[in-house]
């Protein structure tokens, strides 16, 4: 344990931009495997026949994945912050306590998702923009898949419990293992077998039990200093309240862009039909890579940030931040060059539908030309989050979403065809006038709270208030 905590004491020493490197590598790389699972899906299955429909279908169906990858942040990114809180104080025993009821609140969440996605199938594949042609292929996936999205949670939930606990890198193989067999068992069941959006559903659902497996090895194995115990699956209300109180967070963030998504696939159902659907699909399959690169570097600085904010070494503070914002952008830059001069080349990796590409084509300029604006936007919001300023952060991350992106998305088609133009084009370049409203607010708020930047600036003490009965204070 004291090789795990004694790698704390390089945030506040080592230079930033190493520093930056070694944690933001790892994750970045783990987000990029999460993107794989729905990305080789596509690829996939938009070159085989009716290719443009099972798109379509899948896209449907991204919104309720995003949902459960809600509640494995409403438990994972709760417990994984208690966890490394316990640890830095050296009590074993309590982080065991948190992984065995972070399991079964996991397990309870788990329970409440598959019985409600069975019984309220149709009615939710509906509300997500589903149509007469695309409910039976979406319904055919979802009722394969339901299980294996448990799975994930569970994942989710155990592989940053692997990282608090002091192995970073292993946490990033649980979820690369199974990407890798994904994508072998795709090939297998739909490329070769033929089994099309069900061969998707199954090499899913298995690759997801692998990930799930490897992760619950680590803390069976007597190598594991915080492993599986008996005393661990004691509920206790104090440890669940704590857990959730910081998982509340991201778990409000990805609800409300599910709801956002349920919203933007009814208005390109009706101004485009099920292939604006299927483009809108293709176009965030494609740009979640660039997105999840922006998370993953932001995942690096997020531990360097609020160890050096809580010691307020706040030029250190600046450094990190600038560097992180330096990368974003960067990133962004090169997702908008990418997707302003080769989009055709970049959709028709995953469909060979002309009908389809050619929809999909101008989506991909609108919605990723202001890219190194979203850079800049996910980087402030993450950055609030680690200073510990998680309401800034919401409303950050939430206003282009919601604040802005729902009215906007029924203002500016009405506008275009008011005009005379295409309601579709409207609602594609809504989504980049929220980016720039997004971008401009993140920025009043930076503006704003410039002063933990400033020599001398000491953050408020806020020290954590939960009490165990027998175990002591936190």
């Amino acid at each position: 344990m004291s090789e795990a905590i004694d790698t704390t004491k390089e945030l506040g020493t080592r230079p930033v931009r190493p520093l930056l490197w070694k944690y933001a590598l790892p994750a970045v790389i783990t987000q990029i495997i999460a993107t794989v699972y729905n990305l080789v899906d596509s690829i996939f299955l938009g070159h085989i026949e009716n290719g443009a429909l099972i798109l379509a279908a899948l896209a449907i169906t991204l919104p309720i994945m995003n949902i459960v990858h809600a509640f494995g942040s409403l438990v994972g990114a709760g417990a994984s912050a208690r966890m490394s809180i316990v640890l830095g104080r050296k009590d074993v025993r309590w982080a065991e306590k948190i992984l065995g009821n972070s399991v079964l609140l996991t397990f309870f969440f788990g329970a409440l998702f598959l019985s409600a996605g069975y019984i309220f199938m149709d009615p939710i594949l509906s509300a997500f923009g589903a149509s007469e042609t695309t409910v039976s292929l979406a319904r055919e996936y979802m009722s394969i898949v339901l299980p294996g999205m448990f799975l994930l949670t569970l994942t989710f939930n155990l592989s940053g419990l692997v990282r608090a606990s002091g192995y970073a890198n292993k946490s990033m193989w649980i979820q690369v293992s199974g990407a890798v067999l994904n994508i072998a068992l795709d090939a297998l069941f739909i490329l070769v077998l033929g089994w099309g959006i069900k061969g998707a559903a199954w090499a899913t659902t298995i690759s997801m039990a692998f990930s799930a497996c490897f992760a619950v090895s680590h803390f069976l194995r007597p190598q594991s200093f915080i492993r599986f115990k008996r005393h661990c699956w004691t509920p206790k209300m104090y440890i669940v309240r704590n857990i959730l109180a910081i998982g509340v967070s991201p778990f409000s963030m990805n609800v409300a862009s599910c709801a956002v998504v349920a919203l933007l696939n009814g208005q390109l159902l009706r101004f485009g039909g099920d292939l604006a659907v299927g483009a809108y699909g293709v176009v965030n399959r494609i740009s979640m890579m660039v997105f999840m690169m922006l998370l993953g570097i932001c995942q690096g600085m997020q531990p360097i940030a609020g160890y050096n904010y809580g010691a307020g070494l706040n030029k250190r503070l600046k450094e990190v931040y600038k560097l992180t914002l330096k990368w974003n952008v960067g990133v962004g830059i090169v997702g908008m060059l990418l997707a302003l001069v080769i989009p055709r080349v970049l959709v028709m990796m995953m469909s060979d539908d002309m009908e389809l590409i050619n929809m999909a084509v101008p989506a991909m300029r609108f919605l990723m030309v202001m890219a190194p604006l979203i850079g800049f936007t996910i980087t402030n919001s993450q950055f609030f989050q680690s200073i510990d300023k998680p309401w800034i952060a919401i409303v950050t991350s939430l206003s282009r979403q919601v604040l802005f992106l729902i009215p906007m998305m029924f203002i500016v088609p009405a506008i275009y065809e008011h005009f005379g133009g295409n309601g579709l084009t409207g609602v594609w370049c809504s989504c980049t006038i929220c980016d720039v409203l997004g971008a401009v607010l993140s920025g009043v708020l930076l503006y704003y709270q410039r002063k933990v930047f400033k020599p001398g600036y000491v953050p408020p003490a806020r020290g954590p208030k939960e009490h165990g009965p027998k175990d002591g204070n936190v």
